[in-house]
């Protein structure tokens, strides 16, 4: 399995979160969450961590209804992965991030957060969440093809 470190994006037009993770390790965390609706600001705050992390890949979350059709945001986070791709020269990684908000409530929930905590955060545990399915995947294909 390949080694480097990870940002992985769960995009939205006012709150983006931001998770990172080691692809060798396997294992996402929570970096930050970018709170602004202007797209200049928005890429200013991602350059400095990419400045900052030196990531070998980005990856970011594709919204879809339960039934995976897209939905309003789908488009929005495509565009968002090619303006990372064409801006950074990085490979984007797309995923599906169907109910990762939720699971991110939940787990700050979980965690004993209150509403204006797990408001704070949920946006990045979200990506962390997104990061370390892609990580889990990962290892389960590279193991197969070990076999």
């Amino acid at each position: 399995m390949p080694d480097g470190i990870v940002l992985a994006f769960d995009f939205g037009t006012r709150r983006t979160g931001v998770a990172i993770g080691e692809m060798m390790l396997g294992q996402a965390r929570p970096l930050t969450v970018i709170e602004t609706e202007q797209s200049d600001a928005r890429f200013a705050a991602i350059a400095e961590l990419i400045a900052q992390w030196q990531p070998k890949r980005l990856l970011v979350g594709i919204p879809s209804r339960l039934d995976g059709q897209d939905n309003e945001m789908s488009q929005r986070c495509r565009r968002f992965a090619r303006q990372l791709e064409g801006r950074y020269r990085l490979p984007v990684v797309l995923i599906d991030e169907r109910l990762s908000s939720v699971a991110a409530e939940e787990t700050l929930r979980q965690r004993g957060l209150d509403w204006r905590a797990r408001k704070d955060t949920v946006d990045a545990e979200a990506a962390a969440i997104l990061l370390q399915n892609h990580f889990d995947e990962s290892c389960h294909e590279f193991a197969a093809t070990r076999r």
